[in-house]
């Protein structure tokens, strides 16, 4: 590792403790835990993905900056309460690169991945098949993610068929339902069931809705620049004008 890159670490730890000092610090970082900046973490973590998405370079630099003021910032605190250390972190992550790549740093072909996975679960205290999905993980991605484990034991539909039919069934229950406290349960039963037949059709569902949500937004305000007194347009006016936007709108500008 080069010296800048070793200087400009060293650098921010040391801003972060100067600015965690219980005397000299500053008030709010001194005040902040775990708990209060996990929301700050995982908004940095989406803004380097939106700045990749959107190809702007300049602002990955400073995304990554502020995602790696994070992982700073969490060890600080721990390091303050006797917890853990920076140092800990860093060791911790390049043992598991290793242990992951045996073929890369050791002797020995790589099990694969599974197996390594399973390895690791080996050690803790939950050795379900579902242990170590995040439950802070967007629902979307960690429906998925759960749905992937239970595969693995054999628990999932042999083909799409099945995960289409179950769709088809909750939207049934949804109109079943009487009460809102039903409707909650059966429409999360419905978007469970979508994440698993998109599952099915090898579509990564998290991906999916974000570049519908892109589109629609686009799309949107692609209507607002051709008819700038949209809430005064009836429905079937508005829709008229969201079938031209479907259709004027270049998709490079929904991508």
């Amino acid at each position: 590792m080069s010296a800048d890159v070793l200087s400009g670490f060293q650098r921010l730890v040391e801003i972060m403790r100067r600015l965690r000092d219980p005397a000299t610090g500053c008030a709010w970082d001194i005040e902040q835990t775990f708990t209060s900046i996990a929301p700050y973490t995982i908004e940095e973590a989406y803004e380097v993905a939106d700045a990749i998405a959107r190809g702007d370079i300049d602002a990955l630099v400073d995304e990554l900056g502020d995602l790696q003021l994070q992982v700073v910032f969490h060890a600080t605190i721990a390091e303050q309460d006797r917890r853990f250390t920076l140092a800990d972190v860093l060791t911790g992550i390049a043992d598991k690169l290793e242990r992951r790549h045996p073929h890369i740093f050791g002797d020995g072909e790589t099990p694969g991945w599974e197996a390594l996975k399973a390895q690791e679960r080996e050690a803790l205290d939950d050795r379900s098949a579902l242990a170590g999905v995040p439950r802070a993980a967007p629902a979307l991605m960690r429906a998925q993610k759960l749905q992937s484990r239970a595969a693995r034991l054999g628990f999932d539909w042999p083909d799409p068929a099945g995960a289409r039919a179950k769709v088809v069934e909750e939207l049934a229950e949804i109109d079943a339902a009487t009460s809102k406290a039903e409707r909650h349960d059966e429409v999360g039963d419905l978007l469970f069931a979508a994440v698993n037949l998109a599952r099915k059709h090898g579509v990564d569902a998290e991906d999916a809705l974000r570049s519908a949500s892109r589109k629609f937004e686009a799309r949107f305000r692609y209507m607002e620049t051709l008819e700038p007194e949209l809430a005064a347009r009836s429905l079937d006016q508005q829709e008229a004008l969201w079938l031209r936007a479907k259709q004027e709108l270049p998709h490079t500008v929904c991508d």
